[in-house]
């Protein structure tokens, strides 16, 4: 039986600002490639890239932060939500991803969805 994976996109600062223009299309082209393949092999439930702003919030006692993401350091630029039997296959998937082509900095963090909760057998909605 599959499980699922989230697969986190993540670069250094803004790592595509080097590519050309064409560059950057051959990029997104190949993206769509990897995405409609993984589509047709039954394994993409979801993927979408995700914009530089945005912000961190976090709670210390009772008082909150927020935190401007700063687009200069590290960040995740998008993610994959896939289906695979196992983590070799997850890692396998993610070796695919056209991010390694084009950007040096890139890297990918793999995590297994947890679907159902053990004590409750709660599951956890997905969207449609």
């Amino acid at each position: 039986m599959a499980s699922e994976f989230m697969l986190y996109i993540r670069n250094a600062g803004d790592a595509k600002a080097s590519l050309t223009a064409d560059e950057h299309l051959k990029f997104i082209k190949q993206c769509e490639v990897y995405i409609e393949h993984l589509k047709s092999k039954g394994k993409l439930i979801a993927a979408q890239p995700l914009l530089r702003e945005g912000c961190v919030i976090s709670r210390t006692n009772n008082d909150w932060h927020t935190a401007i993401i700063d687009p200069a350091k590290e960040i995740q630029v998008g993610y994959y939500h896939i289906q695979a039997d196992s983590v070799d296959e997850a890692i396998e998937i993610a070796m695919q991803n056209p991010e390694f082509a084009f950007v040096p900095s890139a890297s990918i963090e793999i995590r297994p969805i947890k679907t159902k909760e053990a004590q409750t057998n709660f599951i956890y909605p997905k969207g449609s």
